[in-house]
Parts: C-alpha cells; sequence; structure tokens
C-alpha cells in the first residue's frame, strides 16, 4: 500500500516507507511526536521494523484506552505493559528458528534480506535482494564485525528498467569526468576542496592599461602562474585529480595538456566517502599535495551504463586481473548498485528499499538469529503473554492480557490489508488455533491467499532480524509508557507581541 506524500517544500513522494513519511510529515501534537520519535531511534539503531514500532505503540495506547475507562490507574496500567514488555522479550529469544551461516553465502543472504524488501517492493524483491547480497558479500571485510554501510553506494540512472541494474565494484558517479583523459590505471589521487581556478581578489581593483603590451602582460602574469601550480601537481606524480567545487576554463587546459584527469564531485558526503575510499585528505588550498595527502587509486575509468556514461573509481581485489599485492594493505572496498528506472520517484523508492536491505544486513552481522516472520512470532508471543497474564495477580494482569492482543496488530494488519477485512479476521483465528498446537510456532500470514490464508513462514523462507524485533517492541513499548505517564500536556505559546486581528478585505476600508 503506497502513499503519494507532499512535504512542505513541495517535494512529492511516493512510498510505503514508514520511516520517509513520518520523516517529510510535519507532526504537531506532542504524544503523536513521542511516537515518532521511538520510530525514529529505531531507525537510527536497526534500520528496519520502523513501521512495527509506530503501529505497536498506537495499539498499546488504543488498549490502554479500554483500561483507563474501566477504572485502572495509568501507573497500574504502565505496570502491566513493562512485564508483559519483559515476558515478551524472555519469550524471543526461544523463538529463533534460524542462524546465518559463517562464511556469509549468497543465497543465505538473499533470503534474509527477501521479507524486509518485500515490505516496500512487493514483486521485485528477488532481484533487489540479490543485487544487495551481490554488493554485500563483494565488499565484505575479513571481520564481518567491521562492516560498515556507507561502502554500499546507490546511483540512479534514469531510463531502462529494474532488470537493467547492475554491482559495479568502486565508486560510481553519474557524470563524465571534465578533461579529456577518460582512464588512467595506478594513480596518485589529489582532492581539493577550493576552486580550480585563477585566484579573485576579495576587494574590486581597477587597473588603467596604457598600451596593447601591458594588456597581453597583464593575463600571461596569471596564466603562468597558474601553470606553475599545475606542473608542481603533475610532478608530484598526481595523475587524477578530484575537485569539489568549480573548475575553470584555463585550469582545465593546462590539466589536458599534462595529462591529468579531472572529476567534479559536487556532494560533500561523496566527496568524504570518495577520500576513505582512495585514502587522501582533502585540500582547502590549490597547490601540490604532500605524500601523506595524496591518494591512491587503481582504475580510473569511464563506462556506459544505459546510455550513460558513468565514470569508476575502484581498488583492485585479489583475483582481478593486475592486481598487485605489493601495492598497500587492506583496502576500503566500495561496490555501487546501479539501478535503473522509469521515473524518479520510483528510483527513490528503490533506493529506500536497498537502504532497508543494507541495515537488515548490518543489524544480522550484529546478532545472526533470526525469527520467523509473517506476523507467526507475533502471534505465539501473544499467546505466551496471555498464559502469563492469566497466572498473575492483581490489577496488572489485565494490561498484560491487553498487551497479549496488541501484539496481533501485526497479522492482523498483513490479513487486512492483503485479503479484506472480513477476511482478515478469520485468518487470525485459523492462526490462533493452528499456534495452540505443540511445535507450531512457525505459522504465519499468507498474503497470496494459496491455501486457507495460512502458510509455514520456515517452509517459505520467510524471516524476520530476532534483534529488530526485539529493540521494536523495547521502544513501542517505552514509547506508550511514557505517553501513559503523562497527566496533562502543556504548551507555551510562540513569542512575540498580540497579533493584528485578521479581517476580510481592507481594514481600513469603511462599510
Amino acid at each position: 500500500r503506497n502513499k503519494l506524500l507532499i512535504n512542505h517544500l513541495g517535494r512529492l513522494f511516493v512510498t510505503s516507507d514508514a520511516a520517509t513519511i513520518l520523516r517529510e510529515i510535519e507532526v504537531v501534537h506532542p504524544a503523536a511526536k513521542l511516537l515518532v520519535m521511538a520510530s525514529q531511534a529505531q531507525e537510527t539503531e536497526m534500520g528496519d521494523a520502523t513501521n512495527f514500532v509506530l503501529i505497536l505503540a498506537g495499539e498499546l495506547l488504543k488498549k490502554a484506552e479500554h483500561l483507563l475507562v474501566m477504572g485502572l490507574h495509568p501507573s497500574e496500567i504502565t505496570n502491566g505493559y513493562e512485564l508483559a514488555c519483559t515476558k515478551t522479550l524472555a519469550e524471543l529469544e526461544n523463538l529463533s528458528t534460524y542462524s546465518l551461516p559463517t562464511p556469509l553465502t549468497q543465497t543465505a543472504l538473499t533470503s534474509a534480506l527477501k521479507p524486509a524488501i518485500a515490505s516496500k517492493q512487493y514483486g521485485n524483491e528477488d532481484a533487489l535482494a540479490s543485487l544487495v547480497a551481490e554488493a554485500v558479500l563483494s565488499i565484505m571485510p575479513s571481520n564481518p564485525k567491521n562492516f560498515n554501510i556507507d561502502n554500499v553506494r546507490v546511483v540512479k540512472i534514469m531510463g531502462g528498467n529494474l532488470s537493467a541494474s547492475k554491482v559495479v565494484q568502486g565508486m560510481v558517479f553519474g557524470r563524465e569526468p571534465e578533461g579529456q583523459i577518460k582512464k588512467v590505471t595506478r594513480a596518485k589521487v589529489a582532492v581539493f576542496t577550493s576552486a580550480l581556478d585563477v585566484a579573485q581578489t576579495e576587494t574590486k581593483g581597477t587597473v588603467l592599461i596604457k598600451s596593447a603590451d601591458e594588456m597581453l602582460n597583464f593575463t600571461t602574469g596569471e596564466e603562468k602562474h597558474l601553470e606553475k601550480i599545475f606542473k608542481e601537481i603533475a610532478e608530484s606524480g598526481v595523475k587524477v585529480i578530484i575537485a569539489g567545487s568549480t573548475i575553470g576554463e584555463l585550469a582545465l587546459h593546462y590539466l589536458d595538456r599534462l595529462g591529468v584527469a579531472v572529476l567534479r564531485v559536487l556532494s560533500k558526503f561523496d566527496l568524504r566517502r570518495l577520500c576513505r575510499v582512495v585514502n587522501a585528505t582533502p585540500l582547502a588550498r590549490m597547490g601540490a599535495p604532500t605524500p601523506e595527502e595524496a591518494g591512491f587509486v587503481d582504475v580510473f575509468e569511464t563506462i556506459e551504463v544505459g546510455g550513460d556514461r558513468v565514470t569508476v573509481l575502484r581498488q583492485l581485489v585479489e583475483g582481478d586481473a593486475g592486481f598487485d599485492p605489493t601495492t598497500q594493505a587492506e583496502k576500503t572496498r566500495t561496490a555501487t548498485i546501479v539501478l535503473r528506472g522509469a521515473t524518479a520517484n520510483h528510483l527513490d523508492d528503490l533506493e529506500r528499499a536497498i537502504d532497508d536491505g543494507v541495515n537488515v544486513i548490518k543489524s544480522l552481522l550484529k546478532d545472526s538469529r533470526l525469527v520467523p516472520g509473517a506476523g507467526s512470532t507475533e502471534v505465539e508471543l501473544a499467546r505466551r503473554v496471555e498464559t502469563y497474564g492469566n497466572g498473575l495477580k492483581g490489577l496488572a494482569q489485565h494490561a498484560v492480557k491487553q498487551y497479549s492482543t496488541a501484539l496481533e496488530v501485526v497479522p492482523r494488519t498483513l490479513a487486512e490489508n492483503a485479503l479484506g477485512g472480513a477476511e482478515g479476521n478469520e485468518v487470525l483465528s485459523r492462526l490462533w488455533a493452528k499456534h495452540e498446537q505443540k511445535g507450531e510456532e512457525a505459522w504465519g500470514v499468507d498474503i497470496e491467499a494459496e491455501n486457507d490464508g495460512t502458510l509455514l513462514a520456515n517452509e517459505h523462507k520467510i524471516y524476520d532480524s530476532l534483534a529488530a524485533k526485539s529493540w521494536a517492541i523495547k521502544l513501542a513499548t517505552e514509547a506508550a509508557v511514557s505517553v501513559l505517564s503523562v497527566d496533562s500536556i502543556i504548551m507555551s505559546k510562540p513569542a512575540g507581541g498580540p497579533k493584528v486581528p485578521q479581517q476580510a478585505g481592507n481594514w481600513d476600508a469603511d462599510d
């Protein structure tokens, strides 16, 4: 179910990603902001299951309303919710049925990624999951704990369709180099953040020229100075210059003559990332870099992707043609997923799905345990928490039981979105019946409704990350509890004097 969203700047989004929707809408209500903050905490911590936080916290508050109407005190409800949360997290640890194997394989990663990507891009999950798995495996360091999600980049090129997308080793920039030199191998790299151009004076100056000779000599001085600087740069062994700002015509002319390739990278983030890949220090002055400041790149080339020419910078790794083991120690490897699609909005949404996929891998590298997906874990947790609630004494048991019904919101939402409201309730009843039997913890919602709307998540390889679920449950409960512990909202008025009353028409006009 996609939403079409227009933010306060008038930019259009077509997405079903909860994190994006929450980031782009302006939430004003303070209590709602608490839930949004919990969802954002999940986004930064795990990068996935943001929607789950929001839905569960909302449902917990909804169930708390019934209890408040019955006459329970908020402190008793929060006490019950916290008990239920502790029990849920303890039971969740026992539900893990599968872990990622070590060493990682393409098929294992792809199957772990599919459910996360399918929630954003249903129908395209096979293609996207294999792209992400291929990119991640190609840059996986020897110790997987050091995996950096920043090393998987996405470049969007309009045109074609998703099947034409591919993984390119190295950093890809969607533009050609500025000068004539398009390919360099085994080159020193200098990164400049300042403009490569004739220096401009800060104040305006007037020069009085009396003859034609003075006119000619006036510009040659500048040209010679510029030529001297670029000669120094070229003599220091630099063959590639990355510019973070403008490049003057004259500078380009000299660099072409000296056989130095020039690429403009306007994004500060990309420039920073590039410095990490080539191991260079960005320079704010124009001049030859010292050996420590210069970076090194094995291949700098321009290739064609679907009619668009792009520039690739990459370090060769063992097994590549021309790899020289004596060059450097461990290199920062980067993989870029080149996405193709018909519209900018579609490409943006594909990029968000890939981001989620990479984040899922990051969380799985921290904790490789997976639990059955498709809503099966939530139903099983709801059943176990309800049993636990029945054995409790005192008023907290009501809150624990309501917590268990709140957990049902995930399978119910899945079933209602896929099969419709009436069918959704029936599917939920069937799930409960199956979960009551021993050893049937993995039954979840079948959104394609091939049989009776239920399926065994393990057989269909539908898994969710245990760590992401555990964080989501924790954050959702905390958000709901903090809203319940508030008894009144006090909002200060915006500062400023009294406002002029708005009247129709001109306030000065006599009636």
